[in-house]
């Protein structure tokens, strides 16, 4: 029997409800690795624990909340006797309004939503990579909204450009204690967050993830839009000894889509979101 690549690690991947974060649990626990699932969502959260068995504790975690994030460190100890990945995974899109036009209130909200978030992460598992005596590594989702402008709503972008800042610097600071910090930075994955970032009725995600990738994703370099196990792939190669030599880096997953540049995608999903919200 081969080996997983995760055989033996302890893992927290916040957001693990839904989407990327849940495809993550499931590849991680396949490669052999017990995980802590945090998330606000309790009912999916729990059920997906259940589901997947023993390999996996799920405990309600605001990722803004410094509690919280301590809790989903202590249960990784407490049940599993360490921590080795820390993959910080959820956020929010909040508000989408332009930036001459966005609140400070509101902007500020993205931004702890978005970056705080993330620097409680990297506190709690450096300290207690710090308190094992033991190296780690933390994986943080950007976003190619973390790369350039005019992907996303304006102050996720500047939130998630921030990101990137931050796990650079995490980087150079904890790369003497043999803790890797790297970024991964998906382009649109069809998931019912990406949807439900559109305006569209939560009963009718995946309704709508299939009429997009069909009229969208026909263009793209790879002819379609990404999947979330397309980042968890990513996620389990940062996670495992394969990057043992990576640090500081941010890795688009993306089809290609930076690589050749925005071109009409973006007014394309405004005009194939208008047509099918228009039908409802």
């Amino acid at each position: 029997m081969t080996m997983g690549l995760l055989e033996g690690k302890v893992a927290i991947v916040t957001g693990a409800a839904a989407g990327i974060g849940l495809a993550t649990v499931e590849l991680f626990v396949r490669h052999g690795a017990r995980v802590v699932m945090g998330d606000i969502d309790d009912e999916n959260g729990k059920a997906a624990a259940d589901r997947i068995g023993g390999a996996v504790r799920f405990v309600h975690a605001d990722v803004c909340a410094e509690q919280d994030m301590r809790n989903l460190v202590s249960t990784a100890v407490d049940e599993f006797g360490r921590l080795d990945v820390m993959f910080n995974n959820a956020a929010a899109v909040g508000a989408r309004d332009r930036i001459a036009n966005i609140s400070v209130n509101d902007f500020s909200r993205v931004h702890e939503l978005v970056t705080v978030s993330v620097l409680l992460g990297h506190q709690v598992a450096m300290e207690q990579f710090r308190s094992q005596g033991s190296g780690g590594t933390i994986v943080s989702t950007a976003s190619i909204a973390s790369l350039q402008g005019g992907w996303g709503a304006p102050a996720y972008t500047v939130a998630k450009h921030a990101v990137v800042g931050l796990v650079r610097q995490a980087a150079a600071e904890f790369g003497a204690e043999d803790v890797r910090c790297n970024a991964i930075a998906p382009g649109p994955v069809l998931t019912k967050i990406q949807s439900r970032s559109y305006g569209v009725p939560l009963e009718r995600a995946e309704e709508f993830n299939g009429y997009l990738d069909r009229e969208v994703g026909v263009g793209q370099p790879l002819g379609r839009l990404g999947r979330a196990d397309d980042v968890a792939g990513v996620a389990l190669f940062l996670a495992s000894d394969l990057s043992a030599f990576v640090n500081g880096v941010v890795i688009p997953v993306d089809g290609g889509l930076t690589a050749v540049g925005q071109g009409a995608y973006v007014s394309s999903v405004e005009a194939a979101t208008k047509r099918f919200l228009g039908g409802i």
